[in-house]
């Protein structure tokens, strides 16, 4: 495999994390849904809002899929190694099957007491937060390997 120099590999991890930031900072406008008001306000004491779930659940999808794959990608280029590829993206489909599971039995049954529980689910399909978790793991298991 031919060597790819550092630099592009800074740029390429800094274009796609400023990928990532621009998809939170246009959220609204990329991927518009109900529970984002929702959830801005003090929701606890709140109505849920009326929502087409056909469309929260496809943009929600839309939504893990393009920062799974950003996410993915970063992990690929910072731990280059096709056996940790394999697990990543096994660990984000089986990650997207459990929470969208679960996001989408709550979603159908939404009261008061699941709104939390929702709003967490939620936030692990719509943010990149297996990134965060995944990047530390496996620089740590790169370093026990090595020793």
């Amino acid at each position: 495999m031919k060597l790819i120099p550092t630099s592009f590999k800074v740029i390429s991890i800094i274009f796609l994390i400023f990928s990532l930031i621009a998809i939170r900072f246009f959220e609204r406008s990329l991927f518009p849904e109900a529970l984002l008001d929702f959830y801005a306000t003090t929701y606890s004491f709140s109505e849920p809002p009326n929502f087409n779930w056909f469309n929260l659940i496809s943009t929600t999808i839309l939504r893990y899929l393009v920062n799974s794959i950003l996410s993915i990608l970063i992990i690929y280029i910072l731990f280059p190694s096709t056996k940790t590829l394999k697990f990543v993206v096994w660990f984000y489909s089986v990650a997207f099957v459990v929470l969208i599971s679960a996001f989408s039995i709550l979603l159908s049954q939404l009261t008061p007491e699941y709104y939390m529980t929702l709003f967490y689910i939620r936030r692990f399909l719509i943010q990149p937060l297996f990134l965060i978790l995944l990047v530390p793991a496996l620089y740590y298991q790169k370093k026990v390997a090595q020793k």
